[in-house]
């Protein structure tokens, strides 16, 4: 039978009260009977019940994280970072994958809002007016974490995309090419995907470099793409000499079509790529990409998260938009013209 507060009183010669007092750290409870309240659940095995104390206190200690592909790296870091802070502050996580569809994201965001979680984190992928919408009908915090809504009125933990992206260019200028192709992800998440390829574009016009349209296409964030996207590259008359991926997974996907093609990277072409996922440092040559401080950003997201939960400042709109910073790290994936 299910042990209850109630046989926990009646063990420890207390009351209800005082039994819920100490379960919930109340100070006001004298040691000893503190100790002989702990001495009765150790005896009986007491468990106490999450959605009782979430009824009587008007919280559950449960946030819940919202994630679109869990199989992608860059995530799962994000995620740890986001569940070493909880378990700092003593929230549990409720992680759902979204599958980078906004119809199932709008539908776990609600689903998540009826659990009655204390505070909601939305991770990575575009934000859109639907998003919004459902963000507004939530009485608890919510913190965008890996993006950002394009008129930044929703508090969020990212880095600059754009000044990633010019960076990772600037690289590839500074080592004197001037035939530069991009594997973009979509121009319709302006937080990610359209960032990077604008930062793309403004190196390219700070070096007077014309942008030519051929040496862009769209991929899909993933290593399939890279592979691909390589490929229409190599046919065409006028190859690049390096290819800016907007992702690592993509960059390697380039990686793997240029040596199948007979190609060394980086004598015959260098690449680049944004994220610094473990995988690029693990793949031959090792590959040059501009990290972003994955763990960090979910740690930092889940303590601003914590401090709208608690009520820690009086003006949320000071932490409402916090840019991390990015660094470059140089490996073996580009070569000097």
């Amino acid at each position: 039978m299910t042990v209850t507060i109630y046989d926990v009183a009646r063990e420890a010669g207390v009351s209800m009260a005082t039994v819920s007092r100490v379960v919930n750290n109340n100070p006001n409870v004298k040691p000893q009977t503190r100790k002989k309240v702990f001495e009765a659940i150790e005896r009986l095995g007491y468990r106490p019940n999450a959605v009782a104390r979430g009824l009587a206190s008007k919280k559950t200690t449960t946030v819940g994280v919202v994630i679109p592909d869990i199989s992608n790296s860059i995530f799962s870091e994000v995620a740890r970072g986001i569940e070493d802070i909880a378990n700092m502050y003593h929230y549990n996580i409720i992680l759902s994958n979204a599958d980078k569809k906004k119809e199932k994201e709008i539908r776990v965001i609600n689903t998540l809002l009826e659990k009655q979680v204390d505070g909601l984190l939305f991770m990575g992928g575009a934000i859109t007016e639907e998003h919004i919408q459902a963000f507004k009908t939530s009485s608890v915090p919510v913190v965008l974490c890996a993006t950002a809504d394009e008129q930044r009125t929703i508090p969020s933990v990212d880095i600059d995309h754009e000044k990633a992206a010019f960076d990772a260019v600037n690289v590839l200028l500074e080592n004197g090419h001037r035939d530069i192709a991009m594997i973009s992800g979509t121009l319709q998440d302006p937080a990610n995907g359209y960032a990077r390829y604008q930062g793309y574009k403004k190196a390219l016009e700070a070096a007077n470099i014309p942008l030519r349209e051929e040496l862009v296409r769209i991929g899909n964030y993933r290593y399939e793409s890279g592979l691909e996207v390589t490929k229409y590259f190599l046919e065409l008359d006028n190859r690049p000499t390096a290819i800016f991926a907007a992702t690592d997974e993509m960059a390697i996907g380039a990686i793997h079509t240029l040596q199948d093609n007979g190609l060394k990277v980086p004598e015959d072409m260098s690449v680049i790529s944004v994220d610094n996922i473990r995988m690029a440092s693990m793949v031959r040559p090792l590959l040059t990409t501009v990290a972003q401080p994955m763990y960090d950003i979910g740690a930092v997201a889940m303590r601003l998260l914590t401090k709208l939960m608690n009520k820690e400042t009086k003006d949320a709109s000071e932490l409402s938009q916090v840019i991390l910073p990015h660094e470059v790290i140089y490996r073996n994936s580009v070569a000097h013209r």
